[in-house]
């Protein structure tokens, strides 16, 4: 068995650690969320978590960790008589990114149930999971629907399986970690309320830390048994004061000074709903029974405030996470004289305002574009280039649903329809491996001829393998959102591109609440720049375009040329994945021999190979040349311009390729 890295030997990372640890006092706290990059100390902290958990008696043989204290009376291996049990480890069980949703809460065999009446079920992770940890890494790179199944088991301490009439419920009571790098992505804000506390993590800058970091690896590498006895007293510490701490806990007060405080708080932060305001009081009575007493002092609301409330303050994905905390020391102070009697006013003590977190402009993980003055490849830009200062974008707004048209077999999302294992069934086939979704009509209409031959005697059908159909589902998938931007002379008019920079800012939260894939490619002077490789996260696409300088000539033909290339490497990546190419331009093209005819041929290329396209078309003034028109017709998409883009007329604005193509011909 392999020796985990002890949890008092992580250097650093002490709200890491903090978090956690009141987790393992409190489990209705509700988990911890852990932000932060790669190589951070994440995973090793949350696996050195479970070596301090007290052991948990359990009903020998029972699959579903049942307490023999107090047996779950509808456990599928019960009834259990309340008695002796036996002692194990606290679990700790890992979600792997690719869980099937079986494996996540457990199988259920139709077959048996269809034909012997016998609810036959094979545990899932969640069953593994009760009364111990579940930690699921890389958390925002989970399907949606796992996530949902996932957190309203934390919810409800009960996971149901329901299939064709036949349920199955176990109880699924567990200490829920995630971890996640926002730079690949976010969780959608009903998800980020659901974790009970989040912290920020990052690397030390300080070198002797960092060097501590490195020491203990090293020895923890060359012999994990002899690093583990070298903590093992401090580790024996924690788990006792874990222990201690748990007795403790019931004992705590909190009294209506404190809930007032965290009353205040939560209204004048303006966290929607009341999940925060009960999380905060149940960490701030995890705070004093961690420190040994038993009434709750407004440090312990404060540190409360510092883990519950920042992931609730993201209004939209580009919300820097985050708490104003001098605004935190002033509503702590204004309440902290207040006796049960005293009247907190009409606004509870709110004060307005709601202390909005500034967006962070800057780029995430590191500048991968060339400087504003280099082209592709670090070349300098012509000295016509004339760059001008980045302009800043105007209110985002809420566009029209864009999709790409057809039927596909991408990642579960919310945009363009697709083939999936969630969404309205549209008809029945035979299973291709393991039988998930039961087509129950498809299923009987299928066996019935069959019944007299087979020897039916019974009122139950015989059901065979060949028998059984599964269902086809229709639902939506996430696409791959490519943004061409013209940032050239021609758009470089400042209120003209703090439009522009508005409507990609809209398109961009489309894209996040729609869970695709976005990209991002500039051109300006004389080169086309891959400013942001495909990703997941909306944040990094935010900054980029912020920053984005604009000035020089327009080489059209470079842009289109340059998306097309990053659309072929993508679908050697992710070929089930299809994409939508957003181009932002006026349409004109100069600079070089040709370049209304270079940009036409480039264009061409789309429309050959049916990539769904949209012309955003930036044309502005009286006299209108109508060229991102003509551009949109040789991609075999569809121009739309920026006013029209939040108009409710354009629904169904990316047509089918085909038939654009056949028009344009």
């Amino acid at each position: 068995m392999t020796t985990p890295f002890p949890f008092t030997a992580v250097v650093g990372q002490d709200d890491l650690r903090l978090a956690l640890l009141l987790n393992a006092v409190s489990p209705a706290v509700g988990g911890v969320l852990v932000r932060g990059e790669k190589g951070t100390a994440k995973s090793t902290a949350v696996r050195a978590l479970s070596a301090l958990l007290p052991e948990v008696a359990v009903v020998p043989g029972c699959r579903f960790s049942c307490d023999p204290a107090a047996p779950d009376p509808g456990c599928p291996d019960g009834p259990h008589e309340a008695g002796n049990g036996v002692d194990r480890p606290a679990r700790m069980v890992e979600l792997p990114v690719g869980a099937s949703e079986d494996r996540l809460v457990g199988a259920l065999d139709i077959e048996r149930a269809l034909a012997e009446g016998v609810k036959a079920f094979e545990p899932g992770l969640l069953a593994e999971a009760h009364r111990g940890i579940l930690y699921v890494d890389e958390v925002n790179l989970l399907h949606d629907h796992l996530v949902d199944l996932l957190l309203d088991a934390a919810a409800m301490g009960a996971s149901y399986v329901e299939r064709e009439g036949v349920s199955v419920r176990h109880a699924a009571r567990f200490l829920l970690v995630g971890t996640m790098n926002p730079e690949e992505g976010e969780l959608r804000p009903q998800l980020l309320d659901r974790f009970g506390l989040t912290v920020e993590v990052a690397a030390s800058r300080e070198p002797d830390q960092r060097v501590e970091v490195v020491k203990r690896r090293l020895a923890y590498d060359a012999d994990p048994a002899a690093f583990a006895a070298r903590w093992a007293e401090e580790e024996a510490a924690v788990r006792q004061r874990i222990a201690a701490a748990r007795a403790l806990l019931p004992q705590v007060r909190l009294g209506d000074g404190a809930l007032r405080q965290i009353a205040a708080t939560c209204a004048a932060f303006e966290v929607d709903g009341m999940r925060a305001d009960i999380v905060m009081a149940r960490t701030a009575s995890a705070l004093a029974a961690w420190a040994g007493r038993t009434d709750v002092l407004a440090e312990d609301v404060r540190q409360a405030a510092l883990l519950a409330l920042p992931h609730r303050r993201r209004r939209n994905p580009f919300d820097a996470p985050g708490l104003d905390e001098d605004k935190l020391d002033q509503m702590l102070e204004e309440f902290s004289g207040e006796s049960p009697d005293d009247d907190p006013g009409p606004d509870g003590g709110g004060g307005g305002g709601g202390g909005q977190p500034t967006p962070d402009a800057g780029p995430q993980g590191g500048d991968t574009g060339a400087r504003p003055e280099e082209g592709e490849g670090g070349q300098p830009q012509p000295s016509g280039a004339q760059e001008q200062p980045a302009a800043r974008a105007s209110e985002p707004f809420r566009t029209k649903a864009l999709s790409v048209p057809g039927i596909g077999e991408g990642a579960a999302g919310r945009r363009s329809r697709a083939r999936t294992e969630h969404g309205r069934t549209t008809g029945a086939r035979r299973p291709q491996g393991a039988l998930t979704k039961l087509h129950l009509a498809a299923t009987v209409q299928a066996a019935a001829p069959h019944q007299r031959a087979r020897g039916r005697s019974g009122p139950g059908l015989v059901i065979r393998r060949d028998d059984l159909r599964q269902a086809a589902r229709e639902g939506r998938e996430g696409n791959l959102v490519l943004f061409v931007v013209d940032a050239s002379g021609s758009m470089a008019a400042r209120q003209r591109m703090g439009a522009v920079k508005g409507a990609v800012l809209s398109l961009l939260l489309d894209a996040y609440q729609r869970r695709d894939k976005v990209g991002l490619v500039t051109f300006r002077g004389s080169a086309a720049d891959v400013a942001l490789p495909p990703t997941s996260s909306v944040d990094a696409a935010a900054a980029r375009l912020e920053s984005l300088p604009t000035g020089g000539r327009t080489p059209l033909a470079a842009g289109l040329l340059k998306a097309h290339e990053v659309l072929r490497v993508e679908r050697l990546r992710d070929p089930a994945r299809r994409a939508l190419v957003v181009v932002v331009t006026d349409g004109r093209a100069t600079g070089g021999p040709e370049p209304v005819a270079l940009a036409s041929r480039a264009a061409r290329l789309f429309a050959a190979e049916g990539i769904a396209s949209v012309v955003v078309d930036c044309e502005s003034g009286p006299v209108r040349l109508g060229l991102a028109g003509q551009l949109a017709a040789d991609l075999g998409g569809t121009a739309v311009t920026l006013d029209e883009l939040r108009a409710d007329s354009i629904a169904g604005l990316v047509k089918d390729v085909q038939g654009a193509s056949r028009r344009a011909a």
